[in-house]
């Protein structure tokens, strides 16, 4: 009954979930690297409700930061209504291969369900588009196998790790992720960033997890950092919002209230990490 309280309480929370310009380089805190740009290709499948978005989230910039390469296996982790599955998919068609961790199909909680066979209706049903989606199950802590052991290139998990954090199964996710990548596969991790003074609780209400946190947790799996980026920073977020991460756009929480004011301020601020799994 606990596991299904709290599991209740998260689909409330992703219900209402659906930055700065990149240069081009990388921000050097942890080493140089260099990558080559990923190049998308054809947007025009996207809808205009989903590229104005990237203004924010940089999903090119973002996948170059984490090294994706046409060929690769990825896990996405929890895409959600997919808007990053709209991106990587058409990618990995035709050399790679993409896996969708979603919730199971028969969830307890209505929420997952329909969320999930909205994924499958829109992303598994046009293969000319998509490819062949791999689907798995990630609903933890019942199920928490995201592929195969060291089968897959690449993790990527975008603004999720404060849904797990809700059920205390962050640890957990992260450990199942690195069981998943082949020695030298990189997980990468982007996510609302508090401000370091923020206690968990604050994390679990606000939806901003402290870069450090997520740095404990991947650590503690057995990751090692390799680079970090501001990719994704939004300097105009204060994080001290009524409703949260949950205020700003895309959500907008208060409705008309201050929305002006929000849509000003942006999406939030986020962490931009790349961990990879040691090669031996």
């Amino acid at each position: 009954m606990r596991d299904f309280m709290m599991i209740s309480a998260l689909a409330l929370g992703l219900a209402g979930c659906a930055n700065t310009d990149y240069s081009g380089g990388t921000d050097n805190a942890v080493g140089q690297v260099q990558t080559t740009a990923v190049q998308l290709g054809d947007q025009s499948h996207r809808s205009a409700k989903a590229r104005a978005r990237d203004e924010y989230r940089h999903p090119q910039q973002t996948l170059s930061f984490f090294e994706l390469q046409p060929q690769h296996t990825v896990v996405e982790i929890w895409p959600g209504g997919g808007w990053y599955t709209d991106i990587l998919a058409p990618y990995l068609r035709d050399e790679g291969q993409l896996i969708a961790a979603h919730w199971h199909p028969q969830s307890d909680v209505g929420f997952f369900q329909r969320l999930r066979g909205q994924f499958e209706d829109n992303f598994l049903t046009q293969p000319e588009l998509y490819g062949d989606i791999q689907m798995s199950v990630l609903e933890p802590p019942k199920h928490l196998k995201l592929a195969a052991d060291n089968s897959v290139d690449r993790v990527f998990t975008f603004r999720n790790v404060h849904n797990w954090m809700r059920n205390e199964q962050e640890q957990a996710v992260f450990d199942a992720a690195y069981a998943a990548l082949k020695p030298g596969g990189i997980l990468g991790v982007v996510e609302h960033r508090a401000p370091v003074s923020f206690s968990r609780e604050q994390m679990v209400q606000s939806g901003y997890v402290s870069e450090a946190y997520v740095l404990t947790i991947a650590q503690q799996a057995g990751f090692e950092l390799v680079d970090r980026s501001e990719i994704n920073a939004n300097a105009r977020d204060s994080k001290d919002h009524p409703k949260g991460v949950w205020t700003l756009p895309p959500s907008l929480r208060l409705g008309d209230k201050d929305k002006d004011k929000y849509l000003a301020i942006g999406e939030s601020d986020r962490m931009t990490l790349k961990f990879r799994k040691p090669a031996t």
